[in-house]
């Protein structure tokens, strides 16, 4: 797992920085689309129940010509599956469809606090038993603002290894990306390039012109300077070796400091906020 930037997550295990992204990928079409994503020099790969396609993630992680343990494997637990009965069957499913015996993060998809009771520690503390068990090498969270991390923290033994957010240049989402640094949570940026809306931002073009890289590369080392985990998603070859190139990138503090300035707050923001997410 040494392609790239690694970090070490407070569960002792090491991330890639640099993660592939599976949303709206078909199942269909994940094998090729992740194959060549490893090819690319991708060595962690991102996949959710809600998504359907950790089969065809499945299927890829199974044809590769890499080891398992070189590869990085995220997934999530879907929004109707929080209760502990549920929990426990649906990673069962996730770990036949992804062909594997263990996955290298587990995290709850979104927290969901107008359903269940708001009781998404129940829910944890059943992910807790995947970690003794070695089904899970590290459990975590997405989407989850700085009081519910505050009510999970409190109720549960294992610390969340990542929160998966939205973050990006326009929406920084500073409070929970500072709350969850300093607590040794890693932020993970879902959604790193806004959407594809950042990439005509003047200020991004200026500096890629100065470091001779993309725009799309710009803001991805923009990602990694600051520390977060980024799992940029493309389907197209070249675009994947563009994205991850990005590693190779070095902003100075000043072009840093210019991309920080860009932070639109909540109107930056183009998915939903977490206490209205529904079960859509």
């Amino acid at each position: 797992m040494s392609n790239g930037r690694v970090i070490e997550l407070n569960s002792g295990h090491r991330i890639p920085q640099l993660g592939f992204g599976t949303y709206k990928v078909a199942d269909a079409d994940a094998q090729q689309v992740v194959l060549s994503a490893f090819d690319a020099g991708y060595r962690h790969v991102d996949t959710a129940q809600m998504y359907g396609n950790e089969r065809g993630v499945g299927e890829a992680l199974a044809a590769m010509s890499l080891d398992r343990g070189d590869v990085f494997v995220t997934t999530k637990l879907n929004t109707p599956n929080h209760e502990p009965a549920d929990v426990r069957r649906t990673f069962a499913q996730s770990l036949r469809d992804l062909r594997t015996d263990y996955v290298d993060l587990f995290l709850i998809h979104w927290p969901m606090p107008m359903f269940y009771d708001g009781d998404f520690v129940t829910t944890y503390r059943v992910m807790e038993e995947f970690v003794h068990a070695g089904t899970a090498k590290s459990i975590g969270v997405s989407n989850f603002e700085t009081y519910h991390l505050d009510k999970l923290m409190a109720g549960t033994s294992i610390p969340p290894a990542v929160n998966q957010i939205e973050l990006h240049p326009y929406f920084q989402n500073r409070e929970v990306a500072n709350y969850c640094m300093e607590r040794g949570i890693a932020v993970e940026s879902w959604s790193p390039l806004g959407r594809g809306g950042v990439l005509a931002d003047p200020v991004i073009g200026e500096i890629a012109q100065e470091t001779d890289a993309t725009p799309a590369q710009v803001i991805l080392a923009w990602h990694l300077a600051k520390g977060y985990i980024a799992i940029p998603k493309s389907s197209h070859a070249d675009r994947q070796r563009e994205n991850f190139a990005a590693a190779d990138v070095s902003l100075t503090p000043e072009q840093i400091a210019r991309i920080d300035d860009l932070d639109r707050g909540e109107e930056g923001r183009t998915g939903r906020h977490p206490d209205v997410f529904d079960r859509m």
